[in-house]
């Protein structure tokens, strides 16, 4: 059998050259298929455009001031990003036991991410600290906990209207936490200022 007819039996040819350039074949014709494809998605009218995150950067710290119901993003000295927020159906003062319906001040981090959570997303803060535990223990009080940044909530059971409605959380719109979600790592720094 010469090469010719063994290349005719349906068997590739084992030359280097050959093997070359029907890799490069297949290279092309698939780069081709995903080129054509990808074009055609995108003319056809009614389909959905994939979501493609935008880089940004990244927060290093949160500052939240109680008083002006405000939440900033911050990277170094500057202001990323700043929300209006509600907060725990009591917002003056610290909070200092559990269901008494404030949000802590303090110094906190963030702790954790709940993709699951009861509302649409909720970013955990690091209530109750050192100080916090010390200050309940003295009092004989449970100092609660549970305390996140988050969107609204799921059930509207839960919400009770007005701008203060939380039990002592961070409250901003679902568009909002999605944002922050992207933009806020585990381990940065929480500033929560009194009113």
């Amino acid at each position: 059998m010469n090469e010719r007819d063994w290349l005719n039996e349906g068997s590739l040819d084992p030359s280097p050259n050959a093997r070359g350039d029907s890799a490069r074949l297949l290279t092309r014709r698939s780069a081709l298929t995903l080129t054509a494809g990808l074009l055609v998605a995108s003319a056809a009218p009614g389909l959905a455009s994939p979501y493609i995150q935008r880089l940004a950067p990244r927060t290093n710290h949160i500052v939240v001031s109680k008083r002006n119901r405000s939440m900033a993003l911050m990277s170094g000295e500057k202001e990323l990003k700043r929300y209006r927020i509600g907060l725990g159906f009591t917002p003056n003062g610290h909070k200092s036991r559990s269901g008494d319906g404030r949000t802590p001040e303090g110094r906190y981090y963030v702790d954790r991410r709940n993709p699951r959570s009861a509302y649409h997303l909720s970013i955990g803060v690091s209530y109750p600290n050192v100080e916090d535990r010390a200050r309940a223990r003295a009092m004989g009080v449970n100092p609660g906990g549970d305390i996140f940044i988050h969107g609204g909530p799921r059930s509207e059971i839960e919400h009770r209207g007005g701008r203060d409605w939380t039990a002592g959380c961070i409250a901003v719109s679902d568009s909002e936490i999605e944002e922050i979600w992207t933009l806020v790592p585990l381990g940065v720094p929480v500033t929560i200022f009194g009113a």
